[in-house]
C-alpha cells in the first residue's frame, strides 16, 4: 500500500511538474509571438513611410515625363492609344494625390494601428488607377513595366507580411484578368489583342512569385534573428543580474578577495583587501603592489613558499604570514588560493581568499602569555613553601616545631599566590590585552623584602649571597605591590637559575629625573650583546642548563608590568661580566 502511494504521489508531481512546465512554455512563447507581431508591425509601418516616399518620387519622375511628352512628343508613345497619350498625365497626378494622402496617414493613429490596411490601399491606388482608366476607355492595359516597378520595390523595401504582398498582387490580377475578361475587352496592341497569352501568364507568375517567395524568406530571417536576439538580451539580462549579485558578493565580503600574477602583480582587489592592507580603494592595491615579495611580506621568502606549495598541492589554505601594511604596521593574514591555467595547463593567475588574523594571533599570544604565566610565576612561592616543608621533614625528630616567623611567611606566600591566581584569571576572562594593574601607595624596600624572604631557601640551596641596598626613605609610588614583587622574584630567580652556584647578587634602588631606578646586578657570566637584544621577546627560547641567558617567559612579563607602571626596563651586560637588570618607576 506504501510502495502504491509513493508511485501514485510520484506521477502526480510529474504530472503536475509537466504540465506547469508546458504552461510556463506556453506562456513564453505566446509572450514572444505577440512581441515579434508588435515589432513586425512597427518595421512594417517604418518601412512603408520610405517606400511611399520613394513611390512619389518615382511617379513623380514619369508625370515630368508625360508633361515632356505634350511639348515634345516621344516616340516610344505612338502606339499608345490617344487616351493614355493625352490623359496619362491627369491619371499620374490623380495617383500623387493618392499617395500624399496616403503619405499623410501614415503619421497618424490610423496609420500607426493599422499599416497593413495603408499598405494594401497605397498599393492598389497604384496600380488600379492605370486599369479603372483603360476599363473606362474600353481597353485592357497589360502594365507589366509598372507592376514590375511596384512588386519589386514593395519586396525590396518594405520585405515582411508575404501574405499582404500576396493580397496586393492577387488583387490586381484577378482585377486585370476578371473584369478584362468579363466584359471582352482587349488589349491596345495589334499584334496580341488578347488580354492573356503564355509568356506573359510566366512573366506575371514568376515575378510575383519571386516577390513574395523573397519576401518570406527574408521574414523567416528576420523571425529568427529576432528570437534569437531575445534570447540573447534574455541572457544578457540573466548575465548583468548574476554580475551584479557577484559583484555585490565581490565587494562586500568580509575577506580580501584577489587575483595575482605569476609575477608578483596584484590583478584585481576587493574593499576588504584594501582595507587589510591599509589602503582606501583597491584601485590603489593593484597600482601600488608591482612587486608582492619583497613590498607585501614581512619575510620575502614567503611568496616563494606560497607559490611553491601551490605548484605541489594545486592549492593552499591557512597559509598564515606576516605582512606589512601602508602605514608600515605589521598585521598577520591567513591565505587559501589556487592557481588558474588555460587548457593547455599555462598558469595564468593565482585567485584566494585573504583574511585579517591579527585579533586572533594576539589571542593566541594572550592565551600562551596566559599559561606560561601560570606555569611560571607560581612556582616560585610555590617551590619555596615546598622547601621550607620538605627541611622540616627531614629533621629526624619526630616532633617537629615551626617558629611563628616561618607560618607567617607561609601564610603571607600563600596569600600573594592566591592573589596572582585570581589576578590571571581575571585578565584572562575578560580578555584583557596586557597586564592588569591595581595602583595603591607603597613603599618599595617592603616590595623587595618580601620577594627576598620568599626566595630565602633558593638562595641558600644555590649558595647565592643576595644584598639589599633598597631603603626605606624613598618616596612612596604608586604601583601594584604583588605585580612588583612578581618583577623583583623574577629578576632573582632568573640570575640564580642561569648562573653557576656561589653567585652574589645586589639589588638597588635610587632616585633619577623624578624617577625611582631600580638595579638587580650579579656577578655571573653575563650576556652577549645578540642575546641582550632579544632577551625580553616572548618567543626567544636559549639553553636550558644553568648557564644559559635565555630567560624565556619570565622577563617578557616583567617588561609589560614595567611598561604598564609607564616605566622602562633593560639589561647592561657583557660575556664573563655580569648583568645587570634595571628598570624605572615614575614617583608621580
Amino acid at each position: 500500500m506504501a510502495t502504491l502511494l509513493k508511485t501514485v504521489e510520484r506521477w502526480a508531481k510529474t504530472a503536475f511538474c509537466t504540465s506547469t512546465n508546458e504552461k510556463v512554455a506556453v506562456a513564453k512563447t505566446k509572450i514572444q509571438e505577440s512581441e515579434w507581431l508588435a515589432a513586425r508591425q512597427r518595421f512594417l509601418w517604418q518601412r512603408l513611410q520610405l517606400w511611399l516616399l520613394l513611390a512619389l518620387i518615382c511617379l513623380f519622375t514619369f508625370t515630368l515625363r508625360n508633361i515632356y511628352d505634350l511639348y515634345f512628343p516621344l516616340k516610344e508613345f505612338e502606339q499608345l492609344p490617344e487616351a493614355f497619350r493625352t490623359q496619362g498625365l491627369f491619371i499620374n497626378l490623380a495617383m500623387l494625390v493618392i499617395l500624399i494622402i496616403c503619405f499623410s496617414l501614415h503619421r497618424t493613429q490610423f496609420g500607426q494601428r493599422y499599416p497593413g490596411l495603408l499598405f494594401l490601399g497605397s498599393s492598389w491606388s497604384i496600380s488600379l488607377a492605370s486599369q479603372l482608366f483603360a476599363t473606362i476607355k474600353g481597353f485592357a492595359f497589360p502594365d507589366t513595366l509598372g507592376w514590375s516597378l511596384l512588386f519589386l520595390s514593395q519586396a525590396t523595401f518594405i520585405p515582411v507580411s508575404w501574405r499582404l504582398h500576396l493580397m496586393s498582387q492577387v488583387g490586381l490580377l484577378i482585377y486585370y484578368f476578371g473584369v478584362n475578361t468579363i466584359l471582352g475587352l482587349p488589349t491596345p496592341i495589334p499584334e496580341h489583342p488578347e488580354i492573356y497569352n503564355v509568356t506573359f501568364i510566366l512573366y506575371v507568375f514568376w515575378l510575383c512569385a519571386i516577390c513574395d517567395l523573397g519576401v518570406y524568406l527574408y521574414d523567416r530571417l528576420q523571425r529568427s534573428d529576432f528570437y534569437a536576439h531575445q534570447e540573447l538580451e534574455s541572457a544578457y539580462q540573466q548575465i548583468k543580474v548574476a554580475e551584479a549579485k557577484y559583484r555585490s558578493i565581490f565587494e562586500n565580503a568580509v575577506e580580501g578577495i584577489f587575483q595575482s600574477s605569476p609575477d608578483g602583480k596584484y590583478i584585481t582587489a576587493n574593499p576588504a583587501l584594501a582595507k587589510i592592507y591599509g589602503y582606501s580603494s583597491a584601485e590603489e592595491v593593484t597600482a601600488n603592489f608591482t612587486d608582492i615579495e619583497h613590498q607585501l611580506y614581512v619575510n620575502p621568502n614567503r611568496r616563494a613558499d606560497f607559490v611553491r606549495l601551490i605548484e605541489q598541492n594545486g592549492s593552499i589554505s591557512e597559509f598564515e604570514s606576516q605582512i606589512y601594511r601602508r602605514d608600515g604596521s605589521i598585521v598577520w593574514i591567513s591565505e587559501k588560493a589556487y592557481a588558474v591555467r588555460d587548457e593547455q595547463g599555462k598558469l595564468l593567475y593565482y585567485e584566494g581568499l585573504i583574511e585579517d588574523i591579527t585579533k586572533r594571533k594576539q589571542a593566541e599570544e594572550a592565551l600562551r602569555v596566559f599559561f606560561h604565566a601560570v606555569s611560571h610565576d607560581l612556582r616560585n612561592p610555590v617551590l619555596g613553601t615546598l622547601m621550607v616543608l620538605k627541611n622540616l621533614l627531614a629533621n629526624p625528630d619526630s616532633k617537629i616545631t615551626i617558629s611563628r616567623s616561618i607560618l607567617e611567611r607561609m601564610v603571607q606566600s600563600s596569600d600573594r599566590q592566591l592573589s596572582l591566581i585570581n589576578s590571571l584569571l581575571e585578565a584572562h576572562s575578560s580578555e584583557v590585552q596586557g597586564i592588569s594593574i591595581q595602583h595603591q601607595q607603597v613603599q618599595l624596600h617592603t616590595i623587595v623584602e618580601a620577594a627576598i624572604a620568599d626566595l630565602e631557601p633558593m638562595l641558600a640551596e644555590n649558595q647565592a649571597t643576595l644584598k639589599n641596598s633598597v631603603t626605606a626613605d624613598l618616596p612612596l609610588i604608586n604601583a601594584d605591590p604583588t605585580q612588583l614583587w612578581r618583577v623583583f622574584s623574577n629578576l632573582i630567580v632568573n640570575a640564580v637559575k642561569h648562573n653557576p652556584p656561589g653567585l652574589e647578587l645586589i639589588i638597588n634602588a635610587i632616585i633619577k629625573e623624578n624617577k625611582i631606578y631600580c638595579t638587580v646586578s650579579d656577578n655571573g657570566v653575563g650576556i652577549s650583546q645578540q642575546q641582550s637584544d632579544r632577551l625580553f621577546d616572548l618567543y626567544y627560547r636559549g639553553n636550558i642548563s644553568r648557564n644559559s641567558v635565555s630567560l624565556g617567559l619570565g622577563l617578557y612579563l616583567c617588561k609589560q608590568i614595567i611598561l604598564a607602571h609607564g616605566g622602562e626596563i633593560g639589561v647592561n651586560s657583557a660575556l664573563d661580566k655580569g648583568a645587570t637588570f634595571w628598570f624605572t618607576l615614575p614617583i608621580q
